[in-house]
């Protein structure tokens, strides 16, 4: 019998693509979304492996209720995904208490609802929670969505200690993605001076499900994709006063896309029925197929037994220096743009230097 995987919110962007790679390795997949089109032109493409239900991830009855008919139809799943999103390419001044909940409620509470209902279904397993490397490092003009992701990485950490305690047969990692060229750019809201894009360098989804896969397989507690997202867990960790000046110059420009976007509507308040269920966005002629698929915690071992080693290293050289009786090494030339932790600007190498 063909194993059991869910995925909410998986009607299009990196849930469509994660449903045909899961299906590609044999199993059936069950998936959630707002967009009744949406998952009927799923199901008329991709066939009977294929179980949809039109649910609203923000509401808990409906999450539960569509646990429970994936079970009545098709047995306890062995895989939960947690995938739904919404966002607004705005200033937090101009978002409102309800724009701001609606996004919180999808993004935050709707992982919250999965992770709930899976516990409640499933007997052994894994479940995977599709965070961002905004979860380390946010941005400017997307406070609600950056705040719902750094809240799933304090949620899943802590349930992830509940479930161990507990002794469950199933696992619960997070996967750190970068930007990634999905139909979130064509129907967000948006309040920039232009259409938003994926701030540089963009992935296809493909890459991400790649990574939510390799989530499935290994159980890893956290996967991190692409040097961007190395980069702002690791940067932020070490200098988040550069990292923030930077944003402050360019954060909002990177996210601008040369294109104009003017009048058209938004899927915050409700799917959109003319757009249809497709992985890629507006943007496959910028993105890349390829990215680093790293598991997050060797990343971290391997900063700090290298940070430590090249600390040895140049207490070795400091050492034999001082015999020689040279003057004392410059160890930072403000004009360095390769910086190990891949900010590759002189402003961040002349920031740093200041803090000499």
């Amino acid at each position: 019998m063909k194993p059991i995987a869910v995925v909410a919110g998986g009607s299009a962007g990196i849930g469509r693509a994660t449903v045909e790679a899961l299906l590609a390795r044999g199993y059936r997949v069950a998936v959630l979304a707002r967009g009744q089109d949406r998952l009927d032109q799923m199901r008329a493409e991709l066939g009977a492996d294929l179980w949809t239900r039109s649910a609203d991830v923000s509401d808990a009855a409906q999450v539960e209720a569509a646990a429970d008919a994936i079970v009545a139809d098709w047995g306890a799943p062995e895989v939960w995904i947690n995938n739904a999103m919404l966002t607004s390419f705005s200033s937090f001044a101009e978002v409102d208490d309800a724009e701001f909940r609606k996004i919180t409620d999808t993004t935050y509470l709707g992982t919250v609802n999965g992770c709930r209902a899976a516990l409640r279904v499933m007997e052994t397993g894994r479940i995977v929670n599709v965070g961002s490397g905004l979860a380390y490092t946010s941005v400017p003009m997307q406070a609600a969505y950056c705040g719902a992701k750094h809240a799933i990485e304090g949620f899943t950490q802590a349930l992830r200690i509940e479930i161990a305690r507990g002794r469950r047969d199933i696992t619960l990692g997070m996967v750190q993605l970068p930007a990634v060229n999905t139909p979130q750019f064509d129907w967000a809201r948006n309040r920039l001076d232009a259409k938003p894009q994926p701030a540089p360098p963009i992935f296809q989804p493909e890459v991400a499900a790649e990574a939510i896969l390799r989530a499935v397989e290994t159980g890893a507690r956290e996967v991190l994709v692409g040097r961007s997202v190395l980069k702002l867990v690791f940067a932020n960790m070490l200098f988040p006063d550069v990292v923030e000046s930077q944003l402050e110059k360019m954060g909002v420009e990177a996210q601008e896309s040369p294109q104009p976007d003017f009048g058209r509507d938004d899927n915050l308040d409700g799917p959109l029925a003319d757009y249809p269920s497709k992985a890629h966005g507006s943007f496959d002629d910028r993105a890349a197929d390829r990215g680093i698929i790293v598991d997050g915690d060797r990343a971290r071992k391997a900063l700090v037994f290298g940070a430590a080693a090249a600390l040895l290293g140049i207490g070795a050289m400091l050492g034999r220096a001082s015999k020689a009786g040279p003057a004392e090494p410059e160890l930072h030339d403000p004009d360095r743009t390769d910086l190990p932790w891949g900010l590759d600007t002189p402003d961040y190498s002349r920031a740093i230097a200041d803090r000499r």
